[in-house]
């Protein structure tokens, strides 16, 4: 059983994840079970250059972001597990007993993280009701975003970068999953206002 699924291994999912496996130091984080998929075959890093996103050096492919994101998450968060070339089909289930259908798998987690673009051709069975059209993008683009209060679409389940109705914008999308991980860790911490920051003193 995983304390926490993240769906999408772009900006957001990586961010979230980052984030997560940051506080693994404290008590109540230390004994919880993340997960990420890192499917990332659709994500829009896979034709981005970077010259405006803060921290990143300019002219930075979005395609080594990718690989290098999941490289640096390995080394500095082993204990967060990568799943990669699996596809989530279907979600099932309620907080605080979801279960999260791959095309080769499944998974029981209590929380569950989407990351994975706003793109019209989202097809997670169990998702589907939250549609809705994306509030923040052009209507010829047919952009959706699944219905959220301030990233919370259901209990036990969040919404995390563009599927959430933010812009596409690599700042956005990592602030965006960044938020949602201190969201639960709140939530881990017994309703304790809660982030995760390293320092060097």
């Amino acid at each position: 059983m995983f304390d926490v699924l993240i769906i999408g291994g772009g900006v957001s999912g990586m961010s979230c994840a980052l984030v997560l496996g940051s506080a693994k130091n404290k008590a109540f984080v230390t004994d919880k079970k993340i997960g990420i998929f890192t499917h990332q075959k659709n994500s829009s890093l896979q034709e981005a250059i970077f010259y405006n996103a803060y921290g990143i050096t300019p002219g930075k492919l979005g395609s080594e972001l990718l690989t290098e994101s999941t490289q640096d998450l390995a080394v500095t968060y082993p204990h967060i597990e990568q799943i990669a070339n699996e596809k989530v089909i279907k979600v099932e289930g309620a907080y605080p007993n979801f279960t999260v259908t791959t095309n080769k798998n499944s998974y029981q987690t209590k929380n569950i993280v989407v990351g994975i673009g706003s793109a019209n051709t989202f097809d997670i069975e169990g998702l589907m009701q939250y549609i809705e059209p994306h509030k923040k993008a052009l209507p010829e683009k047919q952009r959706i975003q699944l219905k959220n209060e301030d990233h919370k679409v259901t209990d036990g389940i969040y919404v995390i970068g563009t599927l959430a109705g933010w812009r596409s914008q690599l700042a956005i999308a990592a602030g965006s999953g960044a938020a949602v991980a201190t969201d639960i860790l709140t939530l881990w911490n017994n309703g304790t206002q809660t982030h995760s920051h390293d320092s060097i003193r």
